[in-house]
């Protein structure tokens, strides 16, 4: 159970003579749903250390080690990337990941990464349930909107039953 719904359990156990009391552990859970949106806000904008120490081949093989379930990565790259695409890409496939492990039912995915004239090409395959919706609220609206802000584009297959696939188009110039 998260703090804050931890805190509105309690909230809802004191008796409504110790109104003020109420009031203070409103007031907290709203502090604490605040700080934690900032800090969600900033975290999305800070540059992944791992990208500094290794690249983006070693940031993402250190993704799919740590990944819930079994991750192929496949790289083709002659080198670091301008930092703005690693960055998203890196955003791209942690977001991918998450995703999978939550919703997917997946037993397997794949992660392609290649550059393809001056693009960075993704390819994020699992073998779930399929149905992911972008237009349903989910992170993969934040993920399209961060690789469109820089000029690139992002497309969504997911049939029911047949797993999901992003397909990702990066530009590599600064």
């Amino acid at each position: 159970m998260s703090l804050a719904l931890q805190l509105r359990s309690i909230e809802a156990g004191v008796p409504s003579e110790l109104g003020s009391l109420k009031g203070q552990i409103a007031d907290a859970v709203a502090g604490l749903n605040a700080a934690s949106a900032d800090l969600q806000e900033l975290a999305r904008g800070i540059h992944p250390a791992i990208l500094s120490r290794g690249g983006l081949g070693s940031a993402l093989k250190t993704l799919a080690r740590r990944s819930a379930i079994p991750v192929t990565v496949r790289l083709e790259l002659d080198g670091p990337m301008p930092e703005p695409a690693e960055i998203a890409a890196y955003y791209v496939v942690a977001e991918a990941l998450t995703n999978t492990t939550r919703h997917a039912h997946a037993s397997e995915m794949e992660v392609d990464v290649r550059l393809n004239g001056s693009n960075l090409v993704l390819s994020i395959r699992d073998d779930g349930v399929g149905g992911a919706d972008s237009s349903k609220g989910s992170g993969l609206i934040g993920l399209k909107d961060r690789v469109e802000a820089l000029g690139g584009r992002m497309e969504i297959a997911s049939p029911p039953g047949g797993g999901t696939t992003l397909n990702v188009a990066i530009p590599t110039h600064a």
